[in-house]
């Protein structure tokens, strides 16, 4: 069976991209986390919790500060987040002959155009597939009800492994507040089990 890493922040988008490629490909969680001990335990248990190998991987030397510089630059998170995204989409591509990630029909961000999406599979070789890409927001909720159970919470206190996490904190390592530079009230998911 052909392998596919899958973007995970152990959200239920991220798991329900998973499960919809398990049944055709042999699919490994990866989540991308900052080398400063980023507690990935809940992430990991969410790996589990959907029968799948989970593992951590390491964002490129200096990934995280560009991007927090270019936050601070543009005044909002859109432009870093999409950069951490396709650079982590790139790790995986020198690794899988298959990727994907849980981007819905109406996510904004973070998300490869057309033409992004396909410069980065004529170059490395792989498929990038988005099991979600033609589902909007309420069939995604209603999908993900039906088969996971998950827990929700803001950004930055739920314990996911959004790459937002690690955004946040370099910015707090700088003197910085995060929170001017991200919206208000975003809510993220935490898967905690499967359902039968």
């Amino acid at each position: 069976m052909t392998r596919a890493g899958v973007l995970f922040s152990g959200g239920k988008d991220s798991a329900l991209a998973a499960l919809l490629l398990a049944p055709h490909y042999e699919v490994e969680v990866v989540t991308f986390a900052s080398g400063d001990g980023h507690r990935l335990a809940a992430v990991e248990a969410a790996g589990a919790a959907l029968g799948l190998s989970w593992r951590r991987a390491s964002y490129s030397d200096g990934l995280i500060a560009a991007a927090a510089d270019r936050i601070v630059a543009d005044g909002y998170p859109n432009g870093a987040i999409t950069m951490v995204h396709r650079a982590a989409l790139e790790a995986l591509a020198r690794e899988y002959p298959v990727v994907a990630d849980g981007t819905r029909f109406d996510d904004r961000v973070p998300r490869l155009t057309a033409s992004e999406a396909r410069s980065l599979m004529d170059r490395s070789g792989c498929s990038y597939v988005r099991p979600l890409l033609g589902l909007p927001r309420a069939e995604v909720e209603r999908l993900a009800a039906r088969h996971l159970d998950f827990e929700r919470g803001e950004t930055g206190r739920i314990p996911n492994g959004d790459y937002e996490s690690a955004l946040r904190a370099e910015l707090r390592s700088r003197g910085l507040d995060p929170e001017p530079f991200f919206p208000a009230g975003h809510e993220q998911s935490l898967v905690v089990g499967r359902k039968e």
